[in-house]
């Protein structure tokens, strides 16, 4: 199956990158890869949300109501995008590695019968995008980190 795959290293607590990650309506604060084009549609599990990606600066969006299929807090989120043809799975996952330290991984898994045909146009863009929202929520939730240190 193709996919595409990013993980970084964070030093913050994994519930607060999970905050970070599931507050959708502030994404527009530090991602420039994914954007909230609805608010009021929290990541439920079963519901869809309304979602845009920016694979390169400067290119237009592509919309795109996925349907949310895992909510796991703290750990996992996932959703799943469809075209006839081609099934686009995002996880979205954090794992500890020490004293406020996560490890965030981020994948999109293809599927279906244009994924093959799709991949040579979409992978180098959008593992760009990716590596960029990953290194994105580093730099936000390291500087939030810091920030609740000297606010104590």
């Amino acid at each position: 199956m193709p996919s595409l795959y990013t993980e970084i290293d964070i030093r913050a607590a994994r519930s607060q990158v999970w905050q970070i990650l599931i507050a959708k309506e502030r994404w527009k604060y530090w991602n420039t890869f994914l954007y909230d084009c609805d608010p009021s549609l929290p990541f439920i599990q079963g519901r869809d949300v309304a979602l845009s990606l920016l694979r390169v600066p400067g290119e237009e969006e592509i919309q795109f109501r996925p349907i949310v299929t895992l909510v796991q807090p703290d750990y996992c989120l996932k959703w799943l995008s469809t075209i006839p043809g081609l099934r686009n799975e995002h996880v979205l996952e954090l794992q500890d590695v020490g004293v406020n330290q996560t490890r965030f991984f981020y994948r999109q898994n293809f599927s279906g019968t244009l994924a093959r045909f799709l991949m040579p146009f979409i992978r180098q863009d959008e593992r760009q995008g990716i590596q960029r929202m990953a290194w994105e929520l580093k730099q936000y939730a390291e500087h939030q980190s810091k920030s609740a240190l000297f606010n104590r």
